[in-house]
């Protein structure tokens, strides 16, 4: 039996969604947490309204159990432990070393996996290394043994390994509960969250939280609101249960030859050479993925 392609539709949007990410964060003009809070505060106040209004939804959080209730906030733990650590890992680290370690979610998703009892596949785990080959044909291998360089870099590769979690919880959370339901909580959990590191940062000091941004600013936060979490996060949760953590965790890296492609076309900023072959690569490993857990 194949995959579903209706669910292989909504991944390649949710792809192009999160794509979307890193040429809106580096176009909006506010500090990198105060974008991560934002993007998630104004996506669940978004869904709140659906959640709350509609009566089949407020049914369905009023049965769910504490172990659904638990993992909903725990992937929200997860996903802001991931925007805390990768976030401020760019200024310690270089581009190159914070994009290729944070981006090794598929490989600690495939792993987690094993420790959880599940056996991926060889294809699985052959299809993960070609993908994250492709990022690093892409970003370099840029690791430094200063220690600041070393701080960033374990910052970066735990916002890797926070992300696997936050994929796996939603895999679990998304088997009993809807898509809207789950990302209200999860994106509620992560907002309150980051606040509270902004807040611990002084990044609410100096309208840093929104107190003196202009109008294109807040425009451009919630074209990042609904271009990638509302349709890139969520959408992946949407998916998740059909297509499997392996193939959701591995088409995440398509982010960074997609975040170039957007770049050039919208920023004028061209992309690298290898930016074409690195995409041919990470689609080759995807491919691999699909191929093993469907063989399975």
């Amino acid at each position: 039996m194949g995959l579903p392609t209706a669910d292989l539709l909504l991944l390649a949007v949710a792809v192009g969604g999160i794509s979307l990410s890193g040429p809106l964060i580096a176009a909006t003009a506010a500090p990198a947490l105060a974008i991560a809070f934002w993007r998630n505060a104004l996506a669940a106040a978004g869904l709140a309204p659906v959640v709350l209004l509609r009566r089949r939804a407020r049914a369905e959080l009023a049965r769910a159990g504490r172990r659904t209730l638990l993992l909903s906030v725990g992937a929200g733990a997860l996903l802001a432990l991931h925007f805390g650590l990768w976030l401020p890992s760019l200024r310690y680290t270089s581009v190159a070393s914070s994009v290729a370690l944070v981006t090794t979610t598929p490989l600690w998703t495939t792993l987690l996996l094993r420790l959880l009892g599940h056996r991926p596949p060889r294809g699985v785990w052959a299809g993960s290394a070609v993908a994250f080959a492709g990022v690093l044909l892409l970003t370099g291998v840029d690791l430094s043994v200063s220690p600041g360089a070393l701080a960033g870099d374990a910052l970066a590769l735990g916002g890797g390994m926070a992300a696997a979690g936050y994929v796996l919880a939603g895999d679990r959370v998304r088997r009993s509960v809807s898509t809207t339901g789950y990302t209200f909580l999860c994106y509620g959990t992560t907002a309150v969250l980051l606040l509270g590191c902004c807040l611990a940062g002084g990044v609410a000091g100096n309208g840093g939280l929104g107190g003196g941004y202009p109008a294109e600013t807040w425009l451009k936060l919630l074209a990042l609101t609904c271009a990638s979490q509302l349709l890139g996060h969520s959408l992946l949760n949407r998916v998740v249960p059909a297509l499997g953590p392996s193939i959701t965790s591995t088409a995440l890296l398509l982010e960074t030859p997609g975040a170039a492609v957007v770049a050039a076309l919208w920023l004028g900023q061209l992309p690298p050479a290898a930016a074409w072959p690195a995409l041919a690569v990470v689609l080759l490993g995807l491919a691999l993925v699909i191929r093993g857990e469907h063989r399975s």
